[in-house]
């Protein structure tokens, strides 16, 4: 009975990693390989989980890094990317407390709130600090 439980964990982990797109459950498959193999040979229950644990907790650590790398390797920064760190000019003035302002940023208009929460005035130059939802936290320059 075992054996169809290990035979059931390789082709669940390999069935999910072929429906995502991102690599997520293929460690557990050579895991699962690993705790079947050992079950053929008659191992202890305990000694097949914690061969499969070992193997799958190793092949993820050692690859993830470069599965991660060749992922994200066609990753393009999108137009809220490119503003974080520009520099713009606030058209409508800034105020935190009533919660207005607008700036304009790279060509685009965008919300904007002050870093430190002081007023700015139509026409201040801002850099952009991050993005916050829709709103980019601005502080004068």
């Amino acid at each position: 009975m075992e054996i169809w439980i290990w035979v059931l964990v390789v082709i669940a982990a390999v069935v999910v990693e072929l429906l995502t797109t991102q690599m997520i459950s293929i460690w557990f498959a050579g895991g699962g390989l690993i705790g079947l193999i050992a079950c053929a040979l008659h191992a202890p229950v305990w000694l097949q989980i914690v061969l499969a644990a070992v193997v799958t907790l190793i092949l993820l650590l050692g690859t993830r890094p470069f599965v991660n790398r060749y992922l994200q390797k066609g990753t393009v920064a999108t137009n809220a990317d490119r503003v974080v760190g520009q520099t713009g000019i606030i058209t409508e003035a800034v105020d935190n407390v009533l919660e207005q302002g607008r700036v304009k940023v790279l060509g685009s208009d965008w919300r904007a709130v002050s870093a430190d929460g002081t007023p700015l005035a139509a026409g201040t130059n801002v850099r952009v600090e991050r993005i916050e939802g829709v709103k980019l936290i601005v502080s004068p320059v």
